[in-house]
């Protein structure tokens, strides 16, 4: 090794791929390589919806050492697939890192869940230091879907293997203050942990008039009020009150619903519009990176939906590219979770948060309606959520707090 500090990541995705934990991380590690640690990261050569890359299995981008593994790459479309992914890099991820060289740090993501115990199993058998980035917490988004019962010994057994790992670790970052509590149940004592927010690019993601987006001309949306939902469709996104909106504003002449990406939810979205034969909705698939600027900003009003179970468990990393792109948010989910508090505290959106309540698609129609008669007030929103990014959670700030958590720990 170099006298540069060594840092190894352990992520199943990774440059060039475009699931939001890929773009991250490239973002940090290179931001790490440019202020003079030894960077690695070991990954997946497969892709983040199915099959594999065409990228070789070594290689250095942009300073940063990637060595990818081949694991199987069914793809998100089954649980089957996706477990199966997850095994096969979570033993190829801890092989290498049992048995490859030592870094000053070793670092995990949480993709796939579990991936934690590399870490906790290198300490104990190498004593090998690392950390955890807590990009979501697993099981709980599990227990919250309703995929496990949280009763169940399966469940047990696994919250007690991730906690294990977490409360191991040298320290932990976690991405706002309702994951950071959930953390501190868990037992991982505060001197560990740091909240980072996720970020985007001030320079990636910016606000862009119609009239210099080609997007508005090839999508086809001139002189139309767009609610774009735009990223993964998942397991702890809320869809039904999105859905019943959709079903009343059809045939409304400007109002029209916009979802770019995938996801598990996908088919169900798109079957229920097919079903209502839905004129003002259209699915697309995800543009690339390059092109983002674009995409968000074909948005007047960008979607963010979370299951109320959800809060702390994932924080929506799409709040900060709507907030780059200067557009309002409209949330539905808990008031009482990381992005619902960014959103109130600094009036960048409105929350229709469905707790307790049975109106909430009325709500959300209501809030829907307020917005599109208001276009002064959306731009004040916009305005000041692009202020709000620019302060808070954009990539340099945000890298710069990782290299100096970092420098302190290698």
């Amino acid at each position: 090794m170099s006298e540069s500090p060594s840092l190894l990541f352990v992520n199943q995705h990774y440059y060039p791929d475009f699931a939001s934990t890929a773009q991250h991380l490239t973002d940090l590690a290179e931001h790490l390589d440019d202020d003079g640690f030894e960077v690695h990261v070991l990954c997946s050569a497969g892709h983040y919806l199915s099959g594999s890359m065409d990228v070789p299995l070594e290689e250095t981008h942009n300073g940063v050492h990637i060595h990818r593994v081949r694991a199987t790459a069914f793809g998100r479309d089954s649980v089957l697939g996706r477990l199966t992914d997850y095994a096969s890099f979570f033993l190829q991820a801890l092989w290498r890192v049992l048995t490859g060289p030592r870094y000053d740090s070793v670092v995990t993501l949480t993709t796939p869940p579990l991936i934690a115990l590399v870490g906790a199993i290198a300490r104990m058998v190498r004593d090998q230091a690392y950390g955890i980035w807590s990009m979501d917490l697993h099981p709980d988004a599990e227990v919250a879907v309703g995929m496990l019962g949280p009763g169940q010994a399966l469940t047990r057994f696994l919250h007690a293997l991730n906690n294990w790992a977490y409360r191991r670790a040298d320290f932990v970052v976690d991405l706002g203050p309702y994951m950071k509590r959930r953390l501190r149940d868990k037992g991982v004592p505060d001197d560990r942990l740091r909240t980072i927010p996720v970020w985007n690019k001030k320079d990636e993601v910016y606000p862009i008039p119609d009239a210099e987006n080609p997007l508005v001309d090839e999508v086809g949306l001139e002189d139309r009020f767009v609610i774009m939902y735009s990223g993964n469709a998942g397991l702890g996104h809320r869809f039904d009150e999105v859905l019943a909106a959709m079903k009343h504003f059809d045939g409304h002449p400007e109002i029209f619903f916009l979802f770019v990406g995938s996801g598990p939810r996908k088919e169900e979205i798109v079957a229920f519009a097919e079903e209502h034969d839905l004129s003002n909705f259209r699915y697309m698939s995800y543009f690339p990176r390059e092109q983002i600027k674009y995409s968000l900003s074909l948005a007047d009003v960008h979607l963010l939906t979370l299951y109320n179970d959800m809060a702390g468990v994932a924080v929506p990393g799409k709040l900060y590219g709507i907030l780059a792109a200067g557009k309002p948010v409209l949330m539905v989910g808990p008031e009482a979770s990381d992005s619902g508090e960014t959103i109130l505290e600094h009036d960048v959106g409105t929350v229709v948060d469905p707790q307790g309540r049975g109106d909430a698609p009325d709500r959300l129609i209501e809030a829907i309606e307020t917005l599109y008669a208001n276009p002064e007030r959306r731009a004040e929103m916009g305005e000041r959520g692009r202020r709000v990014f620019l302060d808070h959670f954009e990539k340099g700030g945000c890298c710069e707090q990782w290299a100096g958590l970092m420098e302190r720990r290698t």
